[in-house]
């Protein structure tokens, strides 16, 4: 109830995220930056706290076009690797 009413306030109508958008969009929002090198690597998520680099098996390249056409994410690249950020709560509403 608390996201159709967020979306009704916003004046959005967007459709809910799918499992794997909400998922990605959970590990972004606490603490972790998604990642992608080379063709054909698939995408890692980083934790920046510790380091650690975990697999993203529910992320594709569909995933991460579909949140950053929402503006819930932001890219940024360096040499050949492209980083995805989750946006801060100040930056949706503008």
């Amino acid at each position: 109830m608390a996201r159709k009413k967020a979306l009704s306030q916003t004046g959005l109508n967007l459709p809910k995220l799918t499992k794997s958008e909400q998922d990605l969009l959970t590990h972004l929002e606490t603490g972790y930056q998604l990642e992608s090198g080379a063709p054909g690597s698939g995408p890692l998520l980083r934790n920046l706290k510790d380091d650690i680099v975990v697999r993203a098996t529910s992320a594709n390249q569909g995933t991460i076009k579909a949140l950053e056409a929402r503006g819930l994410i932001h890219s940024e690249t360096k040499g050949l690797t492209t980083i995805w950020r989750a946006r801060k709560k100040t930056e949706h509403k503008k």
